[in-house]
């Protein structure tokens, strides 16, 4: 375990170091969250009735979105590990004695705690700032705050999980694209990151209901609005950890069939 916290630490430590892609991050985060805002906005002053979250949920709900982008968002695939088994490099992970399959998920978690950490304070703290309709809420109580902590957490985890498969993916395709992006595509969709599952046609309701994408930020950020019963809360909680132990279950099993088939290239 030692040996991955260090895998950990030194890739959180070198994600810090880039300062300038995260003032990037922050720009475009602040960009977007107004336009989502604007455009929720409009649609409430509209006149629309039976609205499954009132309109400071909502805007409370878009700024954690966008605070947390770096950490929840599914477009994430770590080009690194992608490199390694484009040229064959892959050959000095597995010269090492430790499981590949814990190597790359404790990696991919490092790089996106460093991306996300120095985004979310920047961000949180101005749109707490900002007047209404703009402005960022304070959670429901503090037992759903203790909630969202606890469901963000595991969500974080969730989401390293669907990553570390990409790469594992490319070991049987040797090509990030193609099947990866398709499940990026529909997971970004199914996530609540663009638009809460509740605002979703019954139909995607019932679909994203049994799938794992909507645990990574729909759960935790609809729990710290208060848009979810307590209770029901709770027991989503345990359907996340659910998900979260058969995605590691299905990484550890395709990595390991996957490697007795792959392929060294290059030179």
């Amino acid at each position: 375990m030692r040996a991955y916290y260090s895998y950990f630490k030194l890739k959180f430590i070198s994600g810090l170091q880039y300062r300038s892609a995260a003032l990037a991050g922050i720009a475009t985060q602040f960009f977007f969250g107004f336009v989502y805002i604007m455009v929720y906005v409009a649609f409430y002053e509209s006149g629309s009735s039976n609205v499954p979250m009132n309109i400071s949920q909502l805007i409370t709900y878009v700024w954690l979105n966008q605070s947390f982008f770096a950490l929840i968002n599914q477009f994430y695939k770590d080009q690194e590990l992608f490199q390694l088994i484009r040229t064959g490099n892959i050959s000095y992970e597995l010269s090492r004695p430790k499981n590949m399959y814990f190597l790359w998920y404790f990696k991919i978690l490092g790089q996106r705690l460093a991306n996300v950490v120095m985004r979310f304070f920047p961000l949180l703290i101005v749109t707490v700032l900002l007047p209404e309709p703009y402005k960022f809420s304070a959670p429901s109580s503090l037992l759903s705050f203790g909630l969202f902590i606890l469901s963000l957490f595991i969500g974080t985890l969730l989401v390293t999980a669907i990553s570390t498969l990409y790469p594992i993916l490319m070991l049987l395709t040797m090509n990030e694209k193609g099947v990866v992006n398709i499940v990026v595509v529909i997971a970004d969709l199914l996530s609540g990151v663009g638009i809460p599952i509740v605002f979703f046609p019954n139909f995607l309701k019932v679909i994203s209901s049994y799938l794992p994408f909507q645990y990574i930020s729909d759960l935790p950020f609809r729990i710290y609005v208060g848009n979810i019963l307590l209770q029901e809360g709770i027991h989503n909680i345990f359907i996340q950890l659910f998900w979260l132990i058969i995605m590691i279950i299905l990484g550890l099993i395709l990595m390991k069939k996957n490697l007795k088939r792959v392929v060294v290239q290059g030179g």
